[in-house]
């Protein structure tokens, strides 16, 4: 899943708040109508026009297009009417869509949104087709299955699998004879290590992480914690601490770029990562945005677990197609959804542009003929680090993740710029965290 636009100024977070609060209204008014079965449509002469809304590259777009339109011939009397756009501002139209009824039948959504859109009956629940049969998740890993359950019913179907990874530029580190980071190095160890590239090569070892979400997530597992509790926070003020000052050590040591590079670096488009603009050595990314991040460079790249632990990593939704609850055409949104998931022919289209496909037979399928040695690296380092993934967070993210996010990276760089000690920063992120997702 690509991670979502966070450099939002507070009018456009309240304007965003605003239409998710209308936008999640709506379905509380559909009623038991919205409950209901699908309207039969799908029948020898019945026709059936079907919206369906992502965002992503043009690549992605075009690959989308090309699975629907299989469907279609397939399925002649289902046609599309299909919307797509980039990354940013993707959750401020879907918000806009189903606040004004609109909604569509079928639309992608990640772990920041889908706690929040199924707590409030946006998404249809799929769990009955799953018992019935019509959508199949048995070829998934469980951790896929299972996280995309929201209150015990499944809100989205997982379209690709992905986990963190430390992204790391091979030609600097050759032109400059320095060993490559490994897999395994403790936090210790590997800001040693970026210190060393900073001094040699005169290039900002590696990104800042500390408003790196995944990675403080990656950071509280190895240190017996989580980042959420069920519905509460799974961390407290001393392991942020702890969090803020590895980092605060990190700058001193010149292991990272100067404040307003690591400013730049929080942005989420791939476009912008510092290993592609070449103001740093290394950045913290999702596995499946390899690819991405090597159209912007030259450079050959090299892929890694994050540091620590690697066994605290897991196989992640990158992201899940949802159903509406109050679409018309529920068992024709479902077939599409599983369609896209476990044709072998769709598959075939849709390769690993949203991750790993999450049918494990489809993935050994698509494995086996991928040309791009981008994703075959990427591929190779899945699977490798799959053989070491423990145990997945026990349930998806709660309403309010995405400001949790976003706070981090607000308070982060609190600490970054010099305008708050790490311990003043742990505080005020525990609460502005707890605010986020009404924890108590």
């Amino acid at each position: 899943m690509e991670p979502i636009t966070r450099g939002n100024t507070p009018a456009q977070r309240t304007t965003r708040r605003r239409l998710l609060a209308a936008a999640l209204t709506v379905p509380l008014l559909l009623g038991a109508a919205a409950c209901g079965g699908d309207d039969k449509s799908g029948g020898a002469s019945d026709k059936v026009e079907l919206s369906v809304f992502w965002w992503g590259a043009e690549k992605r777009a075009e690959l989308t297009e090309q699975a629907l339109a299989l469907y279609t011939q397939k399925n002649p009397n289902v046609t599309f009417k299909k919307t797509w756009q980039g990354n940013q501002g993707y959750f401020d139209k879907l918000a806009t869509l189903t606040a004004g009824g609109n909604a569509p039948d079928i639309f992608q959504i990640d772990d920041n949104y889908i706690s929040e859109y199924a707590g409030r009956g946006v998404t249809l629940d799929l769990t009955p087709y799953t018992e019935s049969g019509k959508l199949d998740v048995s070829k998934f890993p469980e951790s896929l299955r299972k996280y995309g359950e929201v209150d015990g019913k499944l809100a989205g179907v997982a379209m690709g699998e992905n986990t963190q990874g430390l992204v790391y530029n091979k030609t600097l580190l050759a032109k400059h004879n320095l060993p490559e980071p490994k897999t395994g190095m403790s936090w210790d160890e590997f800001i040693t290590w970026a210190a060393g590239v900073s001094k040699t090569a005169k290039l900002p070892g590696t990104q800042d992480a500390s408003a790196v979400y995944q990675a403080l997530w990656v950071f509280l597992r190895q240190n017996g914690k989580d980042l959420y509790a069920g519905k509460e926070l799974g961390f407290d003020e001393a392991d942020m601490t702890k969090w803020f000052t590895l980092w605060k050590d990190a700058r001193a040591k010149g292991a990272t770029p100067t404040p307003d590079v690591i400013h730049e670096g929080n942005a989420s488009d791939v476009s912008k990562q510092l290993i592609v603009t070449g103001k740093a050595g290394t950045s913290w990314v999702w596995t499946n945005q390899m690819p991405e991040l090597k159209k912007n460079t030259e450079a050959e790249l090299g892929l890694m677990a994050y540091p620590g632990d690697p066994s605290v990593q897991w196989a992640r939704a990158s992201l899940y197609f949802s159903a509406f609850r109050g679409s018309k055409h529920k068992d024709t949104a479902v077939d599409v959804i599983n369609f896209l998931a476990n044709d072998p022919e769709a598959a075939k289209i849709l390769g690993t542009d949203r991750g790993l496909p999450p049918n494990l037979d489809i993935r050994k399928q698509v494995a086996s003929t991928v040309t791009d040695p981008n994703m075959k690296q990427t591929i190779a380092v899945q699977d490798e680090l799959g053989a070491k993934f423990g145990p997945n967070p026990p349930t998806v993210p709660p309403k309010g993740h995405s400001k949790v996010r976003s706070e981090l990276v607000r308070v982060a760089e609190e600490v970054v710029y010099g305008r708050q000690t790490p311990a003043q920063a742990a505080a005020a992120y525990v609460a502005a965290a707890k605010a986020a997702i009404g924890a108590s």
